[in-house]
């Protein structure tokens, strides 16, 4: 939505928004120091537990290889089974090795690997003189005329399979067994010397053991370098559990201070945030000002639950004169922020892409993807001027003046062109008067008014600026959008106003009057309608507050408000709207009650909410401020605790992601209330911030000043680029910044946490009337 006071009179009318295409339980605090504690003993268990496996394996190696035997190197042979034990160093170390004893294990095998080198020594002395009976028996080989000689049980490390030729013994599976001839065997006088299988892989026992040896250590290693980033992750964990409780720790003493000082003041009507009397515990939230040299890179996202008071959409502390005071101070010292955040992007914009449709964040590419309009100068008029950036803006309003032109434009979106170029052009106008603005609205107007030329009187999706011809997407199978449809009589009805041509009026406000013919009795309206021989209805069953149909019911409010608020139709429509969604559409999640409005497809519901959707807790805020029965009425105090209960929902959304940003929606389900689901990007939507802005001018409560401050803290830490601010691909997953840049970030994210964080600002947002 577009802010600014008229050049005369109450204020100017130019309300804007952009889209894209188109009482629970209350929540516990967090884990404290006990779950630091549980930390820290699985973590022992899960050493524990890797020495006892690795301790496991040597058993296991010492079971299949043989266990040491009390008359040294000697096999003892056996009928057919694998009983069969050998007598090593290695074993006979390893046999005495306790479980968990890791470091003894070591120094054993340490002592196993010198005996070895020692029996290869002998052996290949014994090889020299010709003993290889020798050499067999310091290979664990029995020979003909041994006490324990079998010929049918030769250990498989001598021969291979094939048949190789090695200590006399016969072919066969790799000699474990002899085969059908009963006499084959080791021969007492081997002819040909010994094989020497030293070396070869796995060829010997003590080989065999020493390489699973290795193995374990291997796992050993690996797994501490796991238990080593399980530490890490543990710690910052533990930082971050710590800053939790030390939050809470220092709201409790500023509670317990307010109720000791009973500063004067209290809650405002309407449960709380404006100025009046009354009860209620002091605002503890708030901090020191903002350093102007503040760090963003070592901000961490706190995480979710926090703030759990404001659950259900109630007002827990009373604002008093002193709070709102020093929460102001604070605030100035963020809006500096924000305003560098602005003169980041448009320094870049004007070096790599002035007068193009958008800058790139990353390549510093320039692009005009909107028709060559300079849409992203253009949407961003508005914002240059409220932040006190006037140099830049006049010097915008000269490329406005000197090459913006329409006359080679052809087919763009009548609805992203109405309130992103038009409601530009309308807004500068407004803020500054300048009749330059105004002539190229109109000259911009009286080409995208085309599209109001078909049967019905509903604006086709897509016009050419060039000849004015004009058709719907066969995307959506030739239907009208309802969002796009109405959203743009704000924009329209202000062109009207400002040049005297009413047609501009009449053409956008014949829409309403469709829509309110067929606005059903629970006053949910379809998103896509089809125009059946200049008779429009209703197609689909789908009723959604995100894509497609949101800005409708935006606009339905604001064009009330926007006249004088004595155009009753709208507000009925409103209000009728709003019964039908408390009714149908608002949920609570599982297992902490917070609000969310599902989409309804057909009687059933879908149980997913857009980022788009959090436009509502503004909207809803601005009709209890403005209900004909007034703040203290039961229809204002329930859209005024539905605004507060589905803002915190937003700032969840937020707070919940590792980046302490909102994917584009989530699903609610579970035991968790939400999840991220198939969209997990964020194009640097405004809508939360812009329901920050509402509820914080509306109610006075500093909070949404606070979760703001978190949002754009994020936004500074993992979006911004050398170049600009790039959308994030996935919300968790930090550094996953993509080269795109909404003309929408400048126009309307960044100018609502300036309007935010700015308590002087002229803006009136609740006396909008129309000359």
């Amino acid at each position: 939505m577009r802010l600014s006071n008229g050049s005369g009179g109450g204020g100017g009318p130019s309300l804007v928004r952009r889209r894209g295409a188109g009482g629970g339980h209350r929540r516990k605090s967090g884990p404290g120091a006990g779950g630091l504690v549980l930390e820290a003993r699985g973590l022992l268990v899960l050493v524990a537990l890797c020495a006892t496996i690795f301790a496991a394996g040597l058993v296991v190696g010492t079971r299949s290889f043989g266990a040491p035997s009390a008359d040294g190197p000697s096999r003892e042979g056996g009928g057919g089974g694998r009983g069969s034990e050998v007598a090593s160093p290695l074993a006979a170390a390893t046999a005495k090795i306790a479980p968990s004893d890791v470091q003894r294990l070591i120094l054993e095998s340490a002592r196993a690997e010198a005996a070895e080198r020692e029996e290869k020594e002998e052996e290949e002395e014994a090889r020299k003189r010709g003993d290889y009976k020798k050499v067999a028996r310091l290979r664990g080989v029995q020979a003909p005329g041994d006490a324990n000689y079998n010929p049918h049980r030769q250990i498989d490390d001598v021969v291979g399979d094939g048949g190789e030729e090695g200590l006399g013994v016969g072919g066969g599976d790799g000699a474990m067994y002899a085969g059908d001839r009963g006499d084959h065997g080791l021969d007492a006088e081997p002819e040909a010397p010994v094989r020497d299988t030293h070396g070869e892989g796995n060829d010997s026992m003590h080989n065999h053991f020493v390489e699973a040896l290795k193995s374990e250590m291997d796992v050993v290693k690996k797994g501490k370098d796991k238990i080593q980033e399980k530490l890490q992750t543990y710690e910052k964990e533990a930082v971050k559990k710590v800053k939790k409780i030390k939050g809470r720790a220092e709201a409790a003493v500023k509670r317990l201070r307010g109720h000791a000082k009973g500063d004067a003041g209290g809650r405002g009507s309407a449960e709380g945030g404006g100025d009046g009397d009354g009860g209620g515990e002091r605002y503890p939230y708030l901090t020191s000002p903002v350093a102007p040299d503040h760090d963003f890179s070592k901000y961490e996202p706190l995480g979710g639950g926090r703030f759990a008071e404001y659950t259900s959409g109630d007002a827990p502390y009373a604002v008093t004169a002193t709070i709102r005071a020093a929460d102001d101070e604070l605030a100035r010292s963020r809006r500096v922020h924000v305003k560098n955040a602005m003169k980041h992007v448009w320094k870049n914009y004007k070096e790599y892409a002035f007068g193009k449709d958008e800058l790139h964040p990353i390549s510093h590419k320039a692009t005009s993807n909107w028709g060559g309009m300079g849409t992203s100068l253009v949407d961003s008029l508005d914002t240059l001027w409220v932040m006190g950036l006037k140099e830049e803006f006049w010097e915008a309003r000269d490329w406005v003046r000197d090459y913006l032109s329409n006359d080679g434009v052809g087919s763009v979106s009548g609805f992203e062109t109405t309130i992103r170029s038009l409601g530009g052009l309308l807004s500068a106008y407004d803020l500054s008067g300048d009749e330059v603005f105004l002539k190229k609205a109109d000259d911009l107007g009286s080409r995208l008014v085309k599209a109001y030329d078909t049967p019905s009187g509903l604006p086709h999706g897509s016009v050419r600026l060039d000849t004015g011809s004009s058709n719907n997407f066969s995307w959506n199978s030739n239907a009208y959008i309802l969002a796009e449809v109405g959203t743009q009589q704000l924009e329209y009805r202000t062109l009207a106003r400002s040049t005297g041509k009413t047609d501009y009026a009449k053409k956008s406000e014949k829409v309403f009057e469709i829509l309110h013919e067929l606005q059903p009795a629970d006053g949910l309206l379809a998103q896509n309608i089809k125009d059946s021989g200049g008779h429009p209805k209703f197609v689909g069953n789908k009723v959604s507050f995100g894509a497609m149909g949101d800005s409708v019911y935006e606009y339905m409010l604001k064009v009330w408000v926007q006249g004088g608020r004595k155009e009753k139709m709208y507000r009925e429509m409103w209000d009728k709207a709003m019964t039908g969604m408390h009714e149908q559409l608002v949920q609570k999640s599982k297992p902490n009650g917070l609000t969310y409005i599902a989409d309804r497809i057909g009687s059933s519901l879908d149980h997913k909410m857009d980022h788009l959707a959090c436009f509502m807790g503004g909207s809803l805020a601005l009709s209890a401020y403005t209900d004909p029965d007034g703040l203290d009425s039961a229809r204002a105090k329930r859209d005024l605790r539905t605004a507060r209960a589905l803002t915190y929902t937003c700032y969840q959304m937020y707070a919940r992601m590792k980046t302490g940003i909102a994917p584009e929606f989530v699903r609610f389900h579970g035991e968790n209330d939400f999840a991220k689901s198939s969209a997990p990007f964020y194009i640097l939507r405004p809508e939360t911030v812009e329901a920050f802005y509402y509820l914080n001018k509306l109610t006075g409560d500093p909070i949404y000043r606070e979760w703001g401050w978190e949002v754009f803290q994020s936004i500074e830490k993992y979006c911004k680029t050398q170049y600009g601010y790039g959308s994030l691909k996935d919300v968790d997953r930090p550094g996953s910044v993509e080269d795109r840049m909404e003309s929408f970030f400048m126009a309307e994210t960044l100018k609502y946490l300036w309007l935010l964080f700015d308590p002087d600002s002229e803006i009136d947002i609740l006396n909008k009337v129309s000359q």
